[in-house]
């Protein structure tokens, strides 16, 4: 079965991968994921220095989801740039994710990645667990002039990373913005903010950072990621590729990302959760509902979903 993906001229041999900030940060994490089946090696969203992120505890699983506030912890944009080239090794795309509290920072760290060309550049727009500072993502014009600055820097694809939007006049204020920037790639959608959940035996948060309000993940955002996924979509008929991120647990929930229009995907709550094995296993996944559906291939049932 053919599991592959294109995005921005750049070929994945799977299309699943990881998310950025799910056992990413590390040279041993990233190596990690290298040899593992994942189609990509996307590291961890980078600052211009190195960040220790919120205190912990700061993530937590429970059924359905987790729920985390880990405050961009990452090694630095220099040290990222020194492992970006060895990853190559691995014979994989890599996706570099960049992210700052401030425009400045984005660009910091965009001049240092930029020269190490990577695949492809994500820009994260959409970080909910930073501490006093909104997500760039929920302001249409702060993301405008963001991304018009990093154009006239980054000279590989570059694609965004969207937090979840929950209204249409939203999808299409950010859509028409991303088309006329000329973006390469969307990924839909971070965690949503800003979630909480209660330990009613010690009666009290499950973690400490942000009185314990943090960015919800697994099951039970799929239907969220899925509209937003669909929403884009269709705004953008079928000519941005869009990768599926949220509420991805089994083969079926990648095929159901695909039905809805995502040409990848990327993992966070199950990568933790079950490590890096699990991409063998959602590989398997998908190829036997494929199969069983009659497609050839997981770009063959892309944005096929029908409307009743």
């Amino acid at each position: 079965m053919d599991l592959s993906a294109t995005l921005a001229g750049v070929h994945f041999a799977n299309c699943v991968m990881n998310a950025a900030g799910a056992l990413c940060v590390t040279r041993d994490e990233l190596e990690a994921l290298g040899r593992s089946r994942s189609g990509a090696i996307v590291t961890k969203s980078m600052t211009p220095a190195f960040r220790d992120g919120n205190p912990s505890p700061r993530y937590h699983s429970f059924p359905g989801g987790s729920i985390n506030s880990m405050g961009l912890p990452n090694l630095g944009s220099p040290t990222y740039a020194v492992l970006i080239p060895g990853l190559r090794q691995f014979g994989k795309p890599v996706m570099a994710s960049i992210a700052g509290l401030e425009p400045a920072d984005f660009l910091d760290v965009a001049h240092v990645i930029t020269e190490v060309r990577p695949d492809l550049i994500e820009v994260n727009l959409s970080c909910p667990n930073i501490p006093g500072k909104p997500q760039i993502g929920y302001d249409v014009e702060a993301s405008r002039s963001l991304l018009q600055r990093l154009n006239g820097v980054i000279t590989v694809p570059m694609g965004v990373k969207l937090p979840p939007y929950f209204d249409p006049a939203h999808h299409e204020a950010m859509a028409d913005m991303l088309r006329e920037i000329g973006v390469a790639f969307v990924s839909v959608i971070n965690s949503v903010g800003n979630g909480l959940v209660v330990d009613p035996e010690r009666e009290c948060t499950v973690i400490k950072p942000k009185g314990g309000f943090g960015g919800l993940g697994g099951s039970m955002i799929k239907p969220v990621a899925l509209a937003n996924v669909r929403a884009f979509w269709k705004l953008f008929d079928g000519r941005v590729p869009i990768i599926g991120t949220g509420g991805i647990v089994s083969g079926m929930d990648v095929f159901e990302h695909g039905l809805c229009g995502a040409s990848a995907v990327q993992i966070g709550t199950v990568l933790v959760d079950e490590g890096v094995g699990v991409f063998e296993r959602l590989e398997r996944e998908l190829g036997e509902v494929l199969a069983r559906k009659g497609y050839r291939s997981f770009a063959e049932c892309r944005g096929r979903l029908r409307e009743l």
